[in-house]
């Protein structure tokens, strides 16, 4: 197989990915390699998830897809599967779907050398378990957009019994303290106005005895960065350090994910989550008191096995208490080899679509509720992109809202903003007073 020129790179699921996927086009262009749409390149990197078993059949449907269209058109690229999904099915992948590269998330540093194997005809797998080994040797960042991530911490320790992040991304372990204020200086010198720290369980980080609260406010010092935020979060690492820093730190964004999954208190128990209905609840309250206007987000899993329809109303009941500015909810996946797949009461397909429906209901009424609350509101809105319209710009109130306006400002501005309407998914606004950058 001739080496490839070209490559692209497409991305799955949550935000490391997508902060994984930046990384890896960054190593083929450093290895001389030039990025190019799906359908051109010599080389196309699927970047997987596997938190859902659609996620996982839909990267073997892009598989069969790719080569399909390639195949009309005279192509063969190399396919090299990267991410979760490799982690937890490489031999699998390459007997399943015959690619030509299989890596895992803790040794995507080794793609260029895997993806040069490969086109000398050798076996190109590895999914080894490497701690932190990666960041070393990955480029220095150089050109990103406004907004970026910056991966702070991976894995997880906490074993919930319907999760397979332990088993893909291993145990938990938190990136030095001065190589993540590195690279957040290097992602401001490179055009980042804010960045969002990521992590299987972020609040989790610590360093040499600092918590996430010490890395905030060290990385609120950094000259340019006008923004920060933080995901994904677990509610027993909800430190009261991070909590005073949502009060004190003002680049520190009023928004903040934090998952309950359920409102019943017997179903948080099956799933190991180590938190009840009540103290996620009071945890609420305490971090409102330091940030009042703080949006709140969530996760949800619709028919854990052993739901009942009492537990479920538990759940509505809990929405309602808290009033989410946005939430994410799905059905309950079974994923092979964790606990809650050999459950019993497995919860009946039906009645997993039909709690869905009404969940995700109460979920859009108060998200509609937020948003329709922010009218009148100024803020500033941070530009990331071009909109549909002539003269139309999109981006990013403080609480993670999208926000469409025409404007002469251009992508990295922030500008001061009135938002005169609610729409279902997003607000519009009129600029006020544009703020230097």
């Amino acid at each position: 197989m001739p080496a490839p020129k070209t490559f692209h790179v497409k991305s799955f699921g949550c935000q490391m990915n997508v902060y994984d996927g930046e990384r890896m086009a960054e190593l083929m262009t450093a290895d001389g390699l030039v990025a190019a749409d799906a359908g051109d390149a010599d080389l196309v990197v699927l970047n997987t998830c596997h938190i859902r078993e659609k996620a996982t059949e839909k990267v073997y449907s892009d598989i069969g897809r790719i080569r399909k269209v390639a195949r009309a058109q005279g192509r063969a690229p190399m396919i090299a599967v990267a991410g979760c999904v490799a982690q937890a099915e490489g031999p699998e992948i390459v007997a399943r779907a015959k690619v030509d590269v299989v890596v895992g998330p803790q040794a995507y540093h080794n793609l260029p050398a895997l993806v040069r194997q490969a086109a000398a005809g050798e076996h190109s797998i590895d999914t080894d378990l490497l701690a932190l080994a990666k960041f070393a040797k990955l480029p220095r960042r150089r050109r990103v957009g406004p907004s970026a991530f910056l991966t702070v911490q991976e894995g997880c320790d906490k074993f919930c019994t319907y999760c397979v992040v332990p088993y893909t991304r291993g145990a938990e372990i938190s990136r030095p303290f001065a190589a993540i204020v590195d690279e957040a200086k290097a992602l401001v010198d490179a055009g980042a106005r804010e960045i969002t720290l990521l992590g299987q369980n972020v609040n989790a980080w610590e360093s040499d005895g600092h918590g996430l609260h010490d890395l905030i406010r060290a990385l609120d010092r950094i000259p340019g960065l006008a923004r920060l935020r933080y995901t994904t979060s677990h509610p027993n690492d909800m430190s009261q350090g991070l909590i005073d820093a949502h009060r004190d730190v003002e680049t520190l964004m009023p928004f903040l994910h934090l998952p309950v999954q359920a409102g019943s208190d017997r179903v948080l128990r099956a799933m190991n989550r180590s938190h009840t209905r009540d103290s996620y609840l009071r945890l609420l309250d305490r971090i409102r008191a330091a940030r009042p206007d703080i949006a709140l987000s969530g996760d949800f899993i619709i028919g854990f096995p052993g739901e009942t329809e009492a537990e479920f109303a538990e759940t509505l009941g809990l929405v309602d208490a808290v009033g989410y500015a946005q939430a994410f909810s799905f059905k309950y996946s079974p994923r092979p080899g964790t606990p809650a797949a050999t459950m019993a009461d497995q919860v009946a397909p039906e009645a997993m679509d039909d709690r869905l429906q009404r969940l995700q209901a109460a979920l859009n009424r108060d998200q509609q509720a937020f948003n329709t609350a922010s009218v009148g509101r100024t803020c500033p809105i941070l530009i990331e992109r071009q909109g549909k319209l002539p003269g139309q710009m999109l981006g990013k109130s403080p609480w993670l809202q999208s926000v469409h306006l025409t404007t002469a400002a251009t992508i990295g501005d922030l500008v001061d903003v009135d938002l005169i309407r609610a729409d279902p998914n997003s607000l519009a606004g009129v600029e006020r007073v544009r703020v230097a950058a």
